[in-house]
């Protein structure tokens, strides 16, 4: 699963490496202990130029009741997006990227105790979660809200000792295939699904402060010794 992940550069950055520009003006900075609900920028594509966008983390589908469906949302298994009614109508048609540098995961040891590891590819560089996105109206009061999941998949040679599952992460040559619009056909987009090469990637312990939402700041990616 993916429930905690990090952005820690600044907004420039972010739409350079994603060639994408602000659909609408945003405030970002570096984040070290992302948290569901919490709202990040998101690459989507709009009249074929990418575009960011700023979404709550945990999808609310456009049909929901009421918001409390994206806390149980946060992620999509790869398996099921084309049957389950959260996910499918966003599968074919609401694909994003989700832009990050690593994402957290708790190793648990024989006495039951979690240390959470963070996990990144070596040099530290952005990356792309595959997502997927939809827009909800409140019913009640008009009231819009944009939101994502990040897909999982099963875990790597790396990942699979700390946890079964892992957010897929997209090769840069998939990203223009993920978000094109019209691309429709869920048997192009599955192979897409699979766990990313393991070579590259680093593992190492960190503090406990990230168990907490509320720790945001460059303590929480420190490797411990």
């Amino acid at each position: 699963m993916c429930g905690r992940f990090t952005l820690t550069v600044g907004l420039g950055e972010i739409k350079r490496y994603f060639q994408a520009e602000e659909l609408t003006q945003m405030d970002h900075a570096p984040r070290y202990n992302i948290a569901p609900t919490q709202s990040v920028p998101i690459v989507v594509c709009r009249e074929n130029t990418r575009r960011l966008v700023p979404m709550r983390w945990g999808l609310i589908p456009r049909w929901a009741k009421d918001v409390s469906i994206g806390n149980r949302l946060i992620n999509a298994r790869s398996e099921g997006l084309s049957e389950k009614p959260a996910f499918r109508h966003s599968f074919r048609r609401k694909r994003c990227l989700v832009p990050a540098d690593s994402f957290y995961e708790w190793r648990k040891d024989a006495s039951g105790k979690k240390q959470p590891m963070r996990i990144l590819f070596a040099g530290g560089g952005l990356f792309a979660f595959a997502g997927l996105w939809d827009q909800w109206t409140d019913p009640g009061g008009g009231h819009t809200i944009h939101s994502f999941t990040i897909i999982t998949t099963h875990a790597n040679d790396k990942v699979r000792p700390i946890h079964h599952r892992m957010p897929v992460i997209l090769d840069r040559s998939e990203e223009d295939l993920w978000l094109d619009p019209g691309m429709e056909d869920p048997a192009l987009l599955k192979p897409l699904l699979e766990p990313c090469d393991p070579d590259p990637m680093r593992i190492h312990p960190v503090s406990p402060i990230v168990n907490s939402p509320k720790n945001d700041q460059p303590e929480c990616i420190l490797p411990l010794d």
